[in-house]
């Protein structure tokens, strides 16, 4: 038996056929709680950015004391 080889359209076709089919496997969330996640998120975000604000002011307080 020969082995044909498929053409790139046909490839093409056969790619998006394959992502049609996966991406409607794919559980995609409520707004409810997408709005939760990205609370999270946020808050996780903003909380990490303040203790590195916080040890960024002592380090640089105790160089500049160090410095004196």
């Amino acid at each position: 038996m020969k082995a044909t080889k498929k053409g790139p359209l046909e490839r093409i076709k056969r790619f998006l056929q394959e992502v049609r089919y996966e991406v409607r496997k794919v559980v995609w969330p409520t707004r409810r709680e997408t709005i939760t996640y990205t609370s999270v998120v946020v808050v996780s975000v903003v909380a990490i950015g303040l203790l590195v604000w916080a040890m960024d002011a002592v380090f640089s307080f105790v160089l500049s004391l160090a410095l004196r």
